[in-house]
């Protein structure tokens, strides 16, 4: 089924490999749900559609080269970064979460599929936008379903190089984020880009790529520390 929506809405054929990689995936996902809170989502069609085909959509708005490198804000049980790892052996994928029994499911996940382009980090986006190892290092971060938009730009922002772009899939609220992100996006030097609709097949909830190029360095107090962003957020 995935197979042949990936090339359906997206216009991108799986090798037989990367189908059984998926396969395998979902099977994992299914198994350790039944011990550690991972997802809602537990059957095998919602987890094609409503997790891989919707994180691979991330390309309608943006391509990727080889070497590439690709940060996943808050990845949870490994949306949307993992299965743009499997798609794209040649980018080097980096899978972000604060909670580690969802790091090692995604570890597990990893040596499982025998992906050498992915790898985790334990941190919050906070602590990772000041690492000198990480601030300013990716050429897309990514984030899904991890906070609203002005609070997400001070996750996301910092990571990414000078020319690098943020991508963050949103639900209805989307327009409402972009506007109330006016002061975020000016004091972190974002420029957002018109969003683009999302049509998942039997899914009516509206669905959101927004994305936003960093134009200039972050200045060096963002992000602040952990908790601040969430509590106070740019511009409220």
């Amino acid at each position: 089924m995935l197979k042949e929506h990936t090339q359906q809405l997206l216009n991108i054929s799986l090798t037989d490999e990367q189908v059984t990689q998926f396969e395998s995936y979902s099977s994992e996902l299914q198994d350790w749900n039944t011990r550690i809170n991972l997802t809602a989502i537990t059957d095998p069609q919602g987890i094609a559609i409503r997790h891989f085909l919707d994180s691979l959509t991330v390309v309608q708005v943006i391509g990727f080269d080889a070497g590439d490198k690709l940060i996943d804000v808050g990845t949870g049980a490994g949306f949307p970064g993992l299965p743009l790892a499997i798609l794209f052996p040649q980018v080097h994928v980096t899978l972000m979460e604060a909670t580690g029994k969802k790091l090692t499911f995604i570890q597990h996940v990893i040596d499982t599929l025998g992906l050498k382009n992915a790898k985790t980090l334990h941190a919050r986006a906070e602590d990772a936008g000041q690492d000198v190892a990480h601030r300013g290092m990716y050429d897309v971060v990514l984030a899904r379903a991890v906070a609203r938009l002005p609070v997400l730009l001070e996750y996301m922002l910092p990571l990414a190089k000078i020319g690098g772009f943020c991508i963050a899939m949103k639900g209805a609220t989307a327009l409402e984020e972009i506007e109330d992100s006016k002061r975020a996006l000016f004091i972190l030097h974002g420029d957002v880009k018109p969003p683009v609709t999302v049509q998942l097949p039997f899914v009516e909830d509206d669905h959101y790529l927004i994305t936003v190029e960093k134009l200039e360095k972050t200045p060096k107090t963002y992000p602040r520390k952990a908790g601040l962003p969430a509590k106070k957020p740019i511009g409220f």
